[in-house]
């Protein structure tokens, strides 16, 4: 019953009005971005095909230019949202379009374009339209002042589950002595200004710890009300530094607006919607559909609690297979590149013959599948139906070495396994991926 008060009491609206209107804005800004700063172009209209998720590889990009169209309208939608404008249709289409994009790809991953996956669906539900709206303009009666309490709280706990994950993906040694640090901070060396004072050894270290203890706390920093002004300042100083050197598009402004849902409604409201109505009341309204809506959300977050646990079940390190390391949480943890051959070999003739890869990917997608097992074995895949289609029946073999954070190079996928008839299970470990030595990584 406690549990039932809590979930379902009504507080003032104002903070999940603008926070849909600065989101909106940002899905805006981030489909518009795409085009203007050539990601577009680069990840999804130059390649003569992009490496989907595995599972989906009918989803590709769009012939031609359509995909500049795809994500102008995109946009779109996002400013609808914005507006509140037909709201849940403009949320369900952005949120249908833009994991449509988020699956096609694996060249671009950020942990925000999977976090926008998530927020878009958990925005359809929510009734972010009930004021300052075009919606609630024409039509005033589903015009509200209030909302049930989990609206905040769906978002405490989201955002609890990434930071938290977070932290705990960065304690490991190369993290704790400072070395993955220097070597994404080596990166930014050409930087005006800072680049230089980036290089500094204490940086590293405090960067690395700052990081650890920021992801760790928080989110309970802000819950708690004696230090909530000190971390949302924390916040931003965090987020612009972010935001400025590892430039990770609309995830910096994106965590700052989740402040949002921790600062009392009536501040809220007093700094953004003083001529809204304040909701003064302590209602608890419990709908009908309360049991179904606790378990759809006992399960969706059920399985984002277990999902970047995955990789426990595999038999080696994360850093080393892979297997398991996206939609965890696990973000600039590492640098990872990778020197790979691939080799065709006709079944009939046995005539050996070098892949260039120039011939299939760009220098992005080259990369990608000289380290990634996945996208190493899905390249194999693709040669082999591209010489089926010219009449050849072809195995594919791979030379690979991979580094991890600057160390050696080492083989990484087994030479003597025809790559073109290998398996691959999303839950269970590759053989063909060689394990590392067995000091590989200690220093």
């Amino acid at each position: 019953m406690k549990l039932t008060n809590f979930l379902f009491k009504q507080v003032d609206n104002s903070s999940l009005i603008i926070f849909r209107i600065i989101f909106g804005l940002l899905c805006f800004l981030e489909s518009i971005g795409a085009i203007f700063t050539g990601w577009l172009e680069r990840t999804l209209v130059q390649p003569q095909f992009t490496f989907s998720f595995i599972g989906f590889e009918w989803l590709q990009p769009l012939p031609g230019n359509s995909m500049y169209v795809y994500y102008v309208i995109m946009g779109v939608f996002g400013l609808f949202i914005m507006l509140g404008y037909k709201y849940r249709l403009s949320a369900f289409m952005f949120t249908i379009m833009w994991t449509g994009t988020y699956l096609m790809q694996k060249a671009s991953y950020n942990n925000h374009y999977y976090l926008l996956v998530l927020l878009s669906a958990i925005m359809i539900i929510l009734p972010a339209h009930n004021n300052i709206s075009i919606d609630a303009k024409r039509n005033p009666s589903i015009k509200e002042i209030a909302m049930p309490n989990w609206c905040r709280y769906v978002f405490v706990l989201q955002m609890f589950i990434v930071y938290t994950y977070g932290a705990i993906a960065k304690l490991y040694p190369d993290w704790l002595d400072g070395s993955i640090m220097a070597i994404l901070m080596k990166s930014k060396e050409h930087y005006y200004v800072i680049g230089s004072f980036l290089q500094y050894e204490w940086m590293h270290y405090f960067l690395a710890y700052g990081g650890i203890l920021f992801d760790g706390l928080i989110i309970p920093l802000l819950l708690y009300k004696p230090t909530r002004k000190f971390a949302f300042l924390i916040s931003i100083f965090f987020h612009l530094f972010n935001s400025f050197v590892f430039q990770v598009g609309i995830f910096p402004y994106l965590s700052l607006a989740f402040a949002l849902f921790f600062f009392e409604p009536k501040t809220i409201h007093n700094l953004f919607l003083k001529r809204k109505p304040f909701y003064t009341g302590e209602e608890v309204i419990v709908p009908s559909y309360k049991k179904p809506m606790l378990v759809v959300f006992a399960i969706y977050f059920s399985i984002q609690i277990l999902l970047p646990l995955r990789h426990y079940l595999f038999p080696q390190s994360v850093l080393w297979t892979e297997e398991g390391h996206r939609m965890s949480w696990r973000m600039m943890l590492r640098s990872r590149s990778g020197h790979t051959i691939y080799y065709v070999v006709d079944k009939k003739t046995n005539l050996k013959t070098t892949v260039n890869l120039s011939h299939y990917l760009t220098l992005k997608q080259q990369r990608l599948v000289s380290a990634k097992p996945d996208v190493i074995w899905q390249f194999s895949q693709v040669l082999k139906e591209d010489f089926a289609k010219k009449g050849q029946d072809v195995s594919v073999f791979v030379d690979s070495k991979v580094s991890i954070n600057g160390r050696p190079f080492i083989p990484f996928i087994d030479p003597e396994v025809n790559m073109a008839a290998a398996k691959w299970s999303a839950f269970k470990h590759s053989e063909w991926i060689l394990p590392p030595k067995q000091d590989y990584f200690t220093r």
